[in-house]
């Protein structure tokens, strides 16, 4: 996971601690909207659960007030949890631009290590995810 982080960080020109926590949030996010099983498959393929275990017990010990609102609201095809994902995301300082190359690279990793259409049926399954893409 350290070689993909590095990779991530120096297409999005920031630092590999900035980027680990991007791809946290993003996966974490990922994990609340995309169906389990494909979710677990990748995270699997990625080598990411180490990564996920660490998302999870930050989660855990909250997400700021703005964060559980919109992770709150959920159910509405993402969109909750994607504007709560954007706001954890510039919350961290990144910009638009930057969190766009995290995510575009991430999807551009998780197609080199996993099944396209297992990918392709993640992000299709998460409408909010247009926003950040």
């Amino acid at each position: 996971m350290e070689q993909v982080i590095a990779r991530i960080a120096s297409a999005a020109g920031i630092s590999e601690d900035l980027a680990m926590t991007a791809v946290k949030i993003i996966l974490n996010f990922l994990s609340k909207e995309a169906p389990e099983d494909k979710m677990n498959m990748l995270v699997e393929a990625l080598g990411a659960q180490p990564l996920m275990e660490s998302a999870a017990e930050t989660e855990e010990s909250g997400g700021g007030l703005l964060g559980g609102l919109m992770g709150a609201m959920g159910g509405m095809g993402g969109m909750g949890g994607a504007m709560a994902a954007l706001n954890q995301l510039t919350s961290e300082g990144l910009s638009m631009g930057e969190i766009q190359t995290v995510a575009s690279e991430l999807i551009t990793v998780a197609k080199e290590n996993a099944d396209d259409s297992l990918v392709d049926d993640v992000v299709n399954s998460v409408p909010a995810l247009r926003q950040i893409l």
